[in-house]
């Protein structure tokens, strides 16, 4: 094991989080050099709790500095676990409050509109981000994190599962490529998430490693909640495979496409336009409602131009995505005012439901709207579009009697 480890982060630009250094010594007891603007305010309880985290691991002799840049509790415990673990071999966890707010399930057919990537070691873009409402918040252990940075991560996602407010949205973690990702799962499964999302999946084998997996800690932990899949192709293969990948597990509720790793394993260049991935895309989402599952569309890189992600929206939903990833708050508006459906569809959706209604309560065995007959599938689709605006607030539980007032005044 190393003498001295450090975890977090540090710098002019650095908020909401801090840097550590432990070092072990033999005898002096717990020395600490705290840096803080707030020392004045807070450096009591600072100290506290660097004490409290040494002796849970009982370390008795170190030398800890720490540059605090604002520090929420769940980060700095998360910080010195991370550096504690490189110094001392402990299966113990250090745990935070785990909040009542956090304490919720999701459903498998949920809205899932909008997911709002969370880079897994930057605090300060977890805080308040549930204030923006994305239907998911997404804590990224693999792209979004350094290398070197993995293992720290993994402490501040699991402590954020635990006590950062949500804001009841998906609470979702990205983990690592399988089979790293793996490891990954000791940090979130027994503490609250409630969707995995499974990076360049080329075969129904990763699911099936990762269920298994998951399984073994709900035992572990007596967990009886639900934790969805969300398998992201990224990969040629991953797209040629992709039924194969959305029907392989029953806790599989989306798939989404990854079109940076997917056009880069082509070998050509992404473009608004999205004409290279058009057969990728298409051949996802026929996967997806071929296994009935929500096809989750790849996020739009340009977050300044919002009209261009309103079109890039608009093709998405006409090819039957049911969603798409975000990197800024700034697209999740744009995002849920297109993926949902507009006033046209609706009082489409209105007439034919309302059609199909009024066939029943007579008996008739054909439906029709004026001279035109109306099958099953169009009743269907139209259901999910009424559905759908009551989820979102659009029409009301009354709807039907609403849209026959005029025609009865």
């Amino acid at each position: 094991m190393e003498k001295t480890a450090t975890a977090g982060n540090k710098g002019k630009k650095v908020r909401s989080d801090c840097h550590v250094t432990i070092g072990l010594t033999s005898s002096g007891g717990i020395v600490i050099e705290l840096t803080s603007k707030v020392k004045f305010m807070f450096g009591a309880d600072i100290t506290r709790r660097i004490h409290e985290v040494l002796h849970f691991f009982e370390i008795e002799n170190a030398r800890v500095e720490m540059e605090d840049s604002g520090a929420l509790p769940f980060v700095m415990a998360a910080r010195l676990e991370a550096a504690v673990k490189k110094l001392v071999s402990s299966e113990k966890s250090f745990l935070t409050e785990f909040l009542e707010v956090n304490r919720y399930e999701t459903t498998k057919d949920r809205n899932r509109f909008s997911r709002l990537y969370l880079p897994g070691n930057s605090p300060s873009l977890m805080i308040n981000a549930g204030l923006h409402h994305p239907d998911g918040l997404i804590l990224d252990l693999e792209d979004a994190v350094a290398f070197e940075k993995k293992h720290e991560a993994r402490f501040l996602v699991r402590n954020a599962l635990l006590s950062l407010n949500f804001y009841g949205t998906e609470k979702m973690v990205r983990i690592n490529q399988i089979p790293a990702g793996l490891d990954d799962l000791d940090f979130i499964v027994p503490h609250g998430v409630n969707l995995i999302l499974v990076p360049k999946c080329e075969s129904a084998e990763q699911i099936t490693t990762v269920n298994k997996r998951i399984a073994e800690l709900q035992k572990l932990h007596n967990l009886t909640a639900p934790v969805w899949l969300m398998p992201i192709i990224e990969s040629a293969l991953g797209v040629i495979k992709s039924y194969e990948i959305a029907s392989s597990a029953d806790n599989i509720v989306a798939m989404a496409i990854g079109l940076e790793d997917y056009t880069a394993d082509l070998g050509v260049r992404r473009t608004n336009e999205a004409t290279e991935s058009f057969f990728a895309r298409t051949m996802l989402v026929n996967a997806c409602k071929a296994a009935r599952i929500q096809a989750i569309d790849s996020v739009f890189s340009d977050i300044a131009d919002m009209e261009a992600l309103r079109q890039n929206v608009i093709t998405s939903k006409s090819l039957g995505f049911d969603g798409m990833g975000c990197i800024h708050p700034r697209q999740i508006r744009v995002i849920h005012e297109n993926f949902a459906p507009d006033k046209a569809e609706i009082e489409k959706a209105k007439k034919i439901v309302n059609a199909f209604m009024d066939a029943t309560e007579k008996g008739l065995g054909v439906v029709s709207l004026g001279t035109k007959m109306i099958d099953a599938p169009v009743v269907k689709r139209a259901q999910k579009v009424i559905n759908l605006a009551f989820s979102l607030q659009l029409i009301s539980a009354d709807w039907r009697n609403e849209f026959l007032a005029p025609a009865k005044e």
